[in-house]
């Protein structure tokens, strides 16, 4: 016997028009009503569908698992700079210790400190671990022997959408598997 699934668990992967997702991280989810919203107003395609099926007194579908935009969606070239992308920018990693940590046991560092007229921006922080943080304070780089592991840059969208298909989120339905990670090697039978 199956057992049903529960119809919020249920998102859609959303591609853009040229069958990438629109984001890696976060995912590029909508929730089925939205999906399904989304069909009804002729704005996207539908790629693939689960086996879940909703019905109405004068309609019946099955719900979508993966669409596709009819538009492009154009990315930005230029990230927002947030303090989430600086922490994916840096792939979650302490730019002191090296460590790698979940996002609430990171903070954001100005390598030349505020205090000393550094300035936010991306090419003035970086990712680092309360520890570390601390231990470098306000001091400058060379008076504490603490460098970055790599120089802070202002990343493209490019290198932040890479970094994301790093880290993929806890639950993939296998429909969106082929959308996700297109280079990886197929199985051979």
């Amino acid at each position: 016997m199956t057992v049903p699934v529960s119809i919020e668990a249920c998102p859609a992967l959303v591609l853009n028009a040229d069958f990438r997702p629109l984001s890696y991280f976060p995912l590029s989810l909508w929730s089925w009503q939205d999906a399904v919203k989304a069909v009804f107003l002729d704005r996207v395609n539908i790629v693939s569908q689960y086996d879940r099926v909703i019905r109405s007194p004068t309609f019946e579908m099955r719900l979508p698992s993966v669409i596709s935009l009819k538009d492009y969606v154009a990315t930005e070239r230029r990230p927002a700079f947030t303090r989430f992308n600086v922490f994916l920018r840096d792939r979650f990693h302490c730019q002191y210790c090296g460590g790698h940590f979940p996002t609430h046991e990171l903070t954001f560092d100005h390598v030349i400190p505020r205090s000393r007229g550094g300035r936010t921006t991306w090419e003035n922080v970086v990712t680092a671990c309360g520890g570390c943080n601390l231990l470098k304070g306000s001091h400058l780089p060379r008076e504490v022997g603490m460098w970055p592991r790599v120089r802070a840059a202002q990343p493209t969208t490019h290198l932040l959408q890479e970094h994301g298909r790093s880290f993929p989120p806890g639950y993939l339905h296998e429909s969106w598997r082929d959308f996700l990670y297109w280079d990886s090697e197929l199985e051979t039978g």
